[in-house]
């Protein structure tokens, strides 16, 4: 028994190292972009249903961009708010601004993907600067992108708005988004290879430069996808242009969700295309579950036997997770309390991701702004662009094809 208490203490310890290992290099590499005057037009797209409560300060923010010129475009996916109005108010104090009518949802589009493809054939700009409309741009946040895209040569450039939490339901559920691109994703590799399955993008803050959209098809060749965050950058890699991330906490800010069933259903509608494979989600359940919180069993269950030494390193994997993560957590300016959360959160990401898998029947159809969306395997529509499908596909050897704004 004491043998075994030990192995597993040795394993989860092995485990929750790997995560560490990679933040550790994921945060020295990753820096938020200085902005740089530029002339070149960047065209802010902003696809709407039903967003009266927060469009006004979506549209103000990117309005108020400085060091570089902007357009901000709105698309009034049909809305049954005053979206639309709230949108012309605005646009008649500001010629940059302007609403463009979204057409009706053809047969195989999703929402978003169908705003999206309206929004970038009216736009005037050189480059698309996509955000979801919760997402509220710093001043900084369109030059800074526009910078770091021609400083690095990245066709597609993108980060994780800061994360605004207000609930407990979103503590458990939200910062997983960070968790796994900081803690999981190679972005020293992702960087230096070209292979399609290390494309990786929040979908809430993509900017795409305007012929690098057009020659790929943008959203029109993802036209059946949930996971824009996921499927652009893998679109793009596989015509041969590139990608990057950088840190995107300082640029935007966004509230996804207002408390877990919002979260619960969010993650949901992602997750046939993000971990909830037969082949990835076992490996991730090893990875999360093995790493973050089979150290904390370990270690209770070795407590109460007296087992010293399997205590002592089933402790050291419990510290290890929990700094890993309480260093993601305070780069990337999410709540401090949700630290201590983290093995609760692992939890309920797992449990997201199999109620999908095993029992799709039941995770059934998540309800967004109006529409209907299969959770385990249709087409929907989200703006939640996680990390979990690109390491999903890297995990499988194989490229794999979020808030739901239209």
């Amino acid at each position: 028994m004491m043998l075994a208490l030990l192995v597993l203490a040795l394993v989860a310890l092995a485990l929750a190292l790997l995560p560490a290992g990679l933040a550790a290099v994921n945060l020295a590499i990753l820096r938020t972009p200085a902005p740089t005057p530029t002339d070149g037009l960047v065209s802010i797209l902003i696809p709407a249903r039903n967003e009266a409560a927060v469009i006004e300060g979506t549209v103000r923010a990117a309005l108020a961009s400085r060091f570089v010129p902007v357009e901000v475009l709105v698309g009034d996916d049909h809305s049954t708010d005053d979206t639309a109005a709230i949108i012309a108010r605005i646009a008649a104090t500001d010629p940059r601004l302007r609403l463009v009518a979204v057409p009706a949802l053809p047969e195989g589009w999703t929402g978003k993907n169908h705003a999206c493809a309206a929004l970038a054939g009216a736009a005037r700009g050189e480059r698309l600067l996509f955000l979801d409309a919760d997402v509220t741009l710093a001043p900084d946040g369109a030059a800074a992108l526009a910078a770091h895209a021609g400083k690095s040569g990245a066709d597609l450039v993108s980060g994780v708005p800061r994360q605004v939490m207000g609930t407990l339901g979103e503590g458990l559920t939200v910062p997983m988004i960070n968790f796994l691109m900081l803690g999981y994703l190679p972005i020293a590799m992702m960087r230096a290879s070209p292979r399609t399955s290390l494309g990786a993008a929040c979908g809430q803050m993509i900017l795409i430069a305007r012929e690098a959209y057009a020659a790929t098809g943008g959203h029109g060749a993802i036209r059946t996808s949930l996971h824009d965050g996921v499927r652009l950058p893998r679109l793009l890699r596989e015509r041969g242009y590139r990608t990057d991330l950088v840190a995107g906490h300082a640029l935007a800010a966004c509230r996804m969700y207002r408390d877990f069933a919002q979260s619960w259903a969010g993650f949901s509608k992602n997750a046939h295309e993000g971990m909830a494979t037969p082949a990835a989600l076992p490996v991730w359940t090893v990875l999360l579950f093995g790493g973050h919180v089979l150290p904390w069993l370990v270690l209770a269950v070795a407590l109460a036997l007296g087992a010293g030494t399997a205590a002592a390193v089933a402790g050291a994997a419990a510290l290890v997770s929990l700094a890993t993560r309480a260093a993601i957590t305070l780069r990337v300016a999410e709540p401090a309390a949700t630290i201590l959360l983290h093995p609760l959160t692992i939890c309920t990401a797992l449990a997201i991701q199999w109620n999908v898998l095993l029992r799709p029947a039941r995770a059934g159809r998540a309800v967004w702004k109006g529409r209907s969306y299969t959770v385990g395997g249709a087409v929907g529509g989200s703006g939640v662009g996680s990390v979990s499908g690109s390491l999903s596909g890297s995990l499988e050897g194989a490229p794999r094809p979020q808030r739901e704004p239209g």
